[in-house]
């Protein structure tokens, strides 16, 4: 018998037999679609579900599901359901199994053609990766590896706008962190200043509450990140003290305009949305350098520490929480005064080539 439409319980079920699939199984279960929609709905999604099963019999589970389907499985969040309600349009109705890695890399291109890859590989690469590869976890499709953007498409493409990408990052310093402190709000000149002494992420250093301090142990709990679990962090006692003097307070508001969160924060701020606005002020007020948080903070800390310090890398990356010590070094770390040095280092050597060096040079050469 086909698929037979009744109502239960304020919504609308179906029972029965699909046609197209002889000796298939029976069918008891709620459309999804309640009594009080028009009963046409009910009957479209019927069809649809006929369709895919259909596709499940004679094609396969992986071959059957498409891109939109693998979306609604997807537990994506504010930001990346943005992202994908552009991708959809495009590649929704394709079954995922049949998506190419160069498909999802050509949707770049298409949805943002003035953008550099870094914003393709963010907005697009990385959100359709995401639901493809969740649905792999659930048992509904093959995964899928897309590679990143080329160094050479990279340039491409920065031509092709006439703007430049991966611009270098100044990181923070301590004369910098003072200068900003002077002129920031409390608050935000504390958050400053635990950043660039904890490497925090501002994402983290927000989500701060007064539960998460043990100042009597000099210790801040610090939250998950990034696939780094949350671990008691030690501040210096500058900061202790700044931070038992600093009375915690409720965000004006949630992330995105939302509703105000209840609980107090460390710093008063519900998400890093909040924080720039205030930030560029105070860098403004200050007459210094527009360094953004993440800068400031986490490039600064390892700056200061592998560079200004050279302290050695295993001990920042532990300290800073970084579980690839070569990123930390890639990324994080920059070289200062790298021309001066190297100029300075020329010098230095034609002289003590011609014969100007010190005397164990000298002793050196007679040997």
């Amino acid at each position: 018998m086909p698929l037979e439409l009744y109502e239960r319980n304020g919504w609308w079920w179906f029972k029965g037999r699909i046609d197209r699939i002889p000796g298939g199984k029976y069918y008891r279960q709620s459309s999804g679609i309640p009594s009080a929609a028009d009963k046409g709905e009910a009957y479209r999604e019927i069809a649809r579900f006929e369709e895919q099963e259909f596709k499940r019999h004679y094609i396969g589970e992986e071959q059957a599901i498409t891109f939109s389907e693998a979306v609604l499985l997807y537990p994506a969040g504010t930001l990346e359901a943005a992202d994908l309600l552009k991708i959809v349009p495009l590649i929704g109705d394709r079954p995922v199994a049949k998506i190419t890695p160069q498909e999802v890399s050509n949707l770049g291109p298409k949805l943002y053609p003035n953008s550099s890859t870094d914003s393709w590989q963010r907005h697009v690469v990385t959100p359709v990766r995401a639901v493809i590869n969740n649905a792999h976890r659930l048992g509904k499709c093959p995964p899928i590896r897309v590679t990143t953007y080329s160094k050479q498409e990279r340039l491409d493409q920065d031509r092709a706008r006439g703007k430049s990408s991966r611009v270098e990052k100044t990181p923070g310093s301590w004369e910098w962190i003072l200068a900003f402190r002077a002129k920031a709000n409390p608050y935000l000149g504390a958050m400053a200043l635990f950043m660039f002494e904890t490497g925090a992420r501002i994402s983290q250093a927000a989500a701060i509450t007064p539960a998460d301090l043990d100042l009597q142990n000099a210790q801040v709990w610090m939250p998950e990140a990034k696939g780094t679990e949350a671990q008691w962090v030690t501040i210096s006692m500058d900061l202790v003290i700044e931070l038992a003097n600093l009375k915690p307070r409720r965000p004006r508001k949630g992330p995105h305009g939302k509703t105000r969160p209840k609980e107090h924060r460390v710093f008063g701020y519900q998400a890093k949305d909040g924080v720039y606005k205030a930030w560029k002020t105070a860098c403004k007020k200050a007459g210094i350098e527009e360094i953004m948080p993440h800068a400031a903070g986490r490039h600064g800390f390892a700056t200061e520490m592998l560079v200004r310090h050279k302290l050695d890398a295993a001990t920042v990356a532990k300290a800073g929480r970084w579980s690839d010590r070569a990123l930390m070094q890639k990324t994080y770390m920059h070289d200062e005064n790298a021309t001066d040095k190297v100029q300075e280092a020329l010098r230095t050597g034609r002289v003590q080539a011609l014969g100007g060096g010190n005397d164990n040079d000298k002793k050196t050469k007679k040997k």
